[in-house]
């Protein structure tokens, strides 16, 4: 995806009951991503300190937290996935996609879960034209990025809600597979909050998706008969 200017990161939206606040730049994302040292791959410092407290509170407590965790693709075209089929869909791909990451419980696609609350006149992203890019583009990025199952050119925003894990320092109750009795579950040596380390597994798992898309649409049996095709598909745009 690289080698066509498309570039996948992730970063963590929220821990328990601590959420950032506000949407992440694409820079900052690029920023924190960057930044080797961040404990959490989260945009705000202030968010991030309160993130790390519930961390910090869960550990005392023999406990887990869950969170989310955001991954934005950047500098995707538009006209990959289909509409046409309810499995060729790419929102669909990739929720399952992302779906499939150990604890992952919920999968989001652009402001899927607040718009369901909302009028349609505050949900929709209103369409213009930039004569100078030559590219259609949309005032906001509610839809993420995927309208009908089809990129429109915006950046691609999918989130994964993750339950806490299961392995806890304080066990709770389960029942022995060979007598049937009641007792405590093992624990084993384990992560408080795996948020941030799903995160980059989401990352993967998109990529993953978005690179099988592009091969379908611009095809080829070597790289650079997919860049030629590509080329060729930016040049349509440009002259439509």
């Amino acid at each position: 995806l690289k080698e066509f200017g498309v570039t996948v990161l992730s970063h963590t939206v929220a821990i328990g009951a601590t959420r950032l606040p506000r949407a992440a730049s694409w820079q900052q994302i690029i920023q924190v991503c960057d930044n080797l040292d961040s404990p959490l791959r989260c945009v705000d410092e202030a968010t991030q300190n309160k993130m790390k407290a519930e961390i910090e509170d869960a550990m005392r407590a023999g406990d887990s937290r869950g969170g989310v965790f955001e991954v934005v693709a950047h500098g995707l075209p538009p006209g990959l996935g289909s509409h046409a089929q309810w499995d060729e869909k790419l929102d669909g791909r990739l929720a399952q996609a992302v779906m499939s990451i150990q604890a992952v419980k919920g999968v989001e696609i652009g402001a899927g879960v607040e718009a369901a609350a909302k009028p349609g006149s505050q949900v929709q992203d209103e369409i213009a034209y930039d004569a100078h890019r030559k590219r259609f583009t949309r005032s906001s990025n509610r839809a993420g990025g995927l309208e009908g199952g089809i990129t429109n050119g915006e950046d691609l925003i999918v989130r994964g809600y993750l339950k806490p894990i299961s392995t806890l320092h304080n066990p709770l109750s389960s029942v022995d597979l060979a007598t049937k009795a009641p007792l405590k579950a093992g624990y084993e040596r384990s992560d408080v909050c795996v948020v941030p380390a799903a995160g980059v597994a989401g990352e993967a798992m998109v990529a993953f998706i978005l690179a099988g898309a592009f091969l379908e649409k611009f095809g080829g049996d070597s790289l650079e008969e997919t860049r030629r095709n590509f080329q060729g598909f930016q040049q349509q745009l440009d002259n439509f």
